[in-house]
């Protein structure tokens, strides 16, 4: 069973799923995903990483047969498969959360239109 500390985790993690659906955050955490190791998510195309981010916002948690429902509306993945996706995007976003992933660089110069260096403009 899982402690209480990992279970809230677990919610506040998947409530910041759900904040994040429509936010610069869940393009980073999709694309860390993709990059990070797992290799049982190399099968995901980028259709079906939209539209498995899409179902999650339409089927929340309390969504009757929600993982069923999400892979119906991803289309070629199982239950499980979606089951498994969502474990990892949670604990994705965790990592991202607690800054054990770094910040994309977009700049080889390591600055922003403003000048600042990604360290300034965050501090």
């Amino acid at each position: 069973m899982w402690s209480n500390d990992v279970k809230g985790h677990e919610q506040n993690a998947s409530k910041m799923i759900e904040l994040y659906i429509s936010a610069d955050v869940a393009v980073m955490a999709s694309s860390y995903s993709m990059t990070s190791s797992r290799s049982s998510n190399l099968s995901w195309t980028l259709k079906q990483d939209k539209q498995f981010e899409e179902a999650l916002a339409i089927y929340d948690k309390d969504t009757p047969d929600r993982w069923h429902n999400i892979a119906r509306a991803v289309g070629g993945k199982s239950t499980e498969e979606v089951k498994r996706h969502y474990e990892i995007l949670v604990k994705d976003i965790m990592q991202i959360e607690s800054d054990q992933v770094p910040l994309p660089n977009y700049r080889a110069s390591g600055s922003n239109t403003r000048g600042y260096s990604n360290e300034q403009r965050w501090s």
